[in-house]
């Protein structure tokens, strides 16, 4: 968990979230690990505390084996790393002694907040439905009584007896009759008699009541009377009382359930069966089931046949998940749910009650399948995330850059291609930010963008120069570490480079492939000196989104998707034959996808929700927050873009256009962009002829200027090519500069 400093917030649900109506394996996946992505360990490395800790530098060892702070009776039960995995594996294979929400005392307090809240939400829903029973039980009275009376008269009558002697009769058997007659009359005249003292005493006792017995015990009498025969008189197929709670489908699972299920799914013969090491057991809200398959089956053949175990258990595919043993490969692990737990709100983010978030540390981003909290960390890696339009994917996004947000020393780009109000809040805090593909207020945000790219491509360039040369003792390993990213001497903050919709930059005419080659070179190197990248597009295909650029993220986010092509375009090749589909989500899954590559194993996460106001609240603490650290900055701060964001392709047409030349050829103006901004326009000049007057009259095109045939003599013959005028281009710049000023 990350260091997350809490104030006050409003009482949660008994997962420890507020609940709200906004937005929240297919797969089956192996046990899910919720820390960040941090660097492993190197072979044989132990982990910090693991066997021996680093001493301070200011206390030596002495050569003694005791230090100061030390405790007075170290630990006896010190083994050999080799004796230490298996001690280690057998404890883990230990069941505990009791559940854990009786030694847990968050999961207790969870426990006794669901029962307040279920119990009183039950009695409040009878309790105002009582008028209702009421009326009920006196309407069916009336039923109840004639049931009643006639249970009496066919009791009286011995009418349980009239099958025996109609067979008699049958039979012709006339002693067995006569046997059976007499034995009806003798019932018959003691049950009359008992029903006629039992009616008078009835009776007497009812005048008796009516005389003698105070108006509150004949009403409560009357009540209750009336009260029994409503129940008696209740239709079975209409019940008295409603249910308060919708019961949900799932009964208690038996060995011989999920026999039958490995047997559909063809993972089984008759033959051979599967053993179960462990006892079936009840698992918060579902089944916990340790299966060994027979000998030469293997866990990813079980992940493959998800869907049919899942029939053959009869409950719906999105519950059941299967994760993998590390003790065995022939083991399942699988937890079956009472219902969809991915369809279960997730509730707000807890961002919603931190000052501040160290962006070095895991930060909460949703829950798992099974309510467990997922921490992540955006330290090393890049991040892609994909899906299909409306299903939570820039919300995703967002709630990592406002966790980012929330760390005043983590410096922030976001660009958002759509333009869309996700993102504007961002601008309170972001270091460069831009939206869209269209020029406003002067600005041309893809010139931006491709400017803010080589900038920030500069500065890794030169952190690592920076780093290598720094001393030993202030930079170990030669890494960026949390004390030099948070000194203002070194700048060089964490920095996170968001991109959502990337494929509409990357599809730009003029900047697509200069914007694509920046973001693969920072994707693929930045993430070792501190500089994130997170792109987010519904187009993962290699027309919009190169495979150059999306093989370059070691993290992948696929929320909903339509086919299990994407999902593996997403989370990278050979996903689906490993279990993982976002496809098979459903349409309710809002926020939830599958995460791969943020730690060793992939998993399901269900994102926490920040709508805009909570986003917004959020971005206004942060900017407070980056004021009192004096780390805002660039556009944030107010800083005027430099002239290179300012200009657009007229302002770089315009120079390279001679004071006397009055019009010239869009082939000539190629060669010359080119060589005035080769990383702008450099792969222009490896256009033919043709191609190179279209590719000037579509950048020309929305700035209101056409192309036309303009003649020119050369060695004495006329020649006509494509270009534009010089006039037209000053009366587009000035009609540009007019709006600027206006703006």
């Amino acid at each position: 968990m990350s260091e997350i400093h809490v104030i006050d917030q409003p009482d949660r649900d008994p997962d420890g979230i507020e609940n709200t109506d906004g937005s929240a394996s297919v797969l089956p996946f192996p046990p899910r690990k919720t820390s960040g992505a941090g660097e492993p360990l190197a072979p044989g490395e132990a982990a910090p505390g693991e066997w021996e800790a680093e001493l301070p530098d200011d206390q030596p060892d002495d050569g003694s084996g005791v230090n100061e702070g030390d405790p007075v009776d170290p630990s006896r039960h010190i083994y050999p790393p080799s004796i230490a995995e298996v001690i280690e594996a057998k404890d883990k294979a230990r069941r505990p002694v009791l559940p854990d929400w009786l030694t847990n005392a968050k999961q207790r307090a969870a426990v006794a907040r669901w029962a307040m809240h279920h119990y009183r939400a039950t009695t409040l829903y009878h309790l105002v439905r009582t008028p209702v029973y009421c009326a009920k039980l006196l309407a069916y009275a009336p039923r109840g009584g004639w049931r009643w009376i006639a249970a009496a008269g066919r009791w009286v009558s011995d009418a349980e007896g009239l099958p025996v002697r109609l067979k008699a009769v049958a039979d012709e058997d006339a002693g067995e009759y006569l046997r059976l007659s007499r034995q009806r009359d003798a019932r018959v005249k003691l049950r009359g008699i008992i029903a006629a003292l039992t009616s008078f005493m009835g009776l007497g006792a009812t005048l008796a009541m009516w005389v003698l017995a105070p108006s509150w015990l004949l009403a409560v009498a009357t009540l209750a009377v009336t009260g029994a025969l409503g129940w008696t008189g209740t239709p079975a197929d209409r019940p008295l009382i409603d249910m308060a709670k919708v019961k949900f489908r799932h009964r208690k699972l038996t060995s011989d359930i999920v026999s039958r299920a490995f047997l559909a799914a063809g993972l089984t013969k008759a033959d051979q069966g599967i053993a179960f090491p462990q006892p079936i057991r009840q698992d918060g809200d579902g089944w916990r089931v340790v299966v060994d398959l027979p000998y030469g089956k293997t866990f990813a053949e079980a992940v493959k046949k998800r869907d049919a175990l899942a029939s053959g258990i009869d409950v719906a595919e999105t519950q059941v998940f299967l994760d993998k043993d590390e003790t065995s490969s022939r083991r399942v692990s699988m937890w079956v749910a009472n219902r969809d737990p991915l369809a279960v709100k997730v509730g707000k983010t807890p961002l919603l009650g931190a000052t501040r978030v160290n962006f070095w540390k895991p930060f909460p981003w949703g829950r798992d399948e099974r309510g467990n909290e997922v921490a992540i960390s955006m330290l090393w890696l890049s991040l892609l995330v994909g899906a299909v339009p409306r299903q939570g994917k820039t919300f995703s996004a967002r709630t990592i850059a406002l966790a980012a947000a929330l760390d005043p020393y983590v410096r922030l780009y976001v660009f958002d291609g759509k333009a869309s109000a996700d993102w504007r809040n961002f601008a309170k805090v972001a270091h460069r930010i831009g939206f869209g593909t269209v020029t406003q207020n002067g600005l041309d945000p893809v010139m931006h963008l491709v400017n803010s790219l080589q900038e920030l491509k500069a500065d890794v360039e030169d952190r690592y120069h920076r780093l290598s040369q720094l001393p030993v003792h202030i930079c170990p390993e030669g890494k960026l570490t949390e004390d030099i990213a948070r000194d203002k001497r070194y700048n060089m903050p964490l920095v996170l480079f968001v991109v959502d919709e990337v494929q509409e930059y990357l599809m730009h005419p003029v900047h697509g492939k200069t914007i694509l080659e920046l973001l693969v070179f920072l994707a693929r190197v930045a993430p070792a000196v501190g500089v994130s990248v997170m792109t987010a597009t519904q187009k993962p295909d290699d027309t919009a989104c190169p495979s150059v650029l999306r093989d370059q993220h070691q993290a992948r986010f696929a929320l909903r998707v339509g086919a299990y092509q994407v999902s593996e375009t997403i989370l990278g090749a050979g996903s689906y034959a490993e279990g993982l589909d976002a496809s098979r989500l459903l349409k309710s899954h809002k926020g939830v996808g599958l995460l791969k590559g943020m730690t060793d194993d992939a998993g399901i996460v269900r994102t926490y929700l920040a709508d805009g106001r909570d986003a917004e609240t959020i971005l206004i603490r942060a900017q407070a927050l980056r004021e009192d650290e004096g780390t805002l900055s660039g556009d944030a701060a107010g800083e005027a873009p430099t002239d290179a964001a300012l200009a657009t392709v007229l302002d770089d047409i315009a120079a390279v256009i001679g004071r006397g030349e009055a019009k010239l050829w869009s082939e000539t103006i190629v060669d010359r962009l080119a060589e005035h901004r080769p990383e702008v326009y450099g792969e222009w000049s490896a256009l033919e002829g043709r191609a190179k007057a279209d590719q000037v009259a579509a950048v020309l095109k929305p700035h209101g200027i056409s192309t036309g045939q303009i003649a020119r003599r050369m060695d004495g013959k006329q020649v006509n090519k494509r270009g534009i005028l010089r006039a037209d281009l000053l009366a587009a710049i000035t009609e540009r500069d007019k709006k600027r000023s206006a703006s």
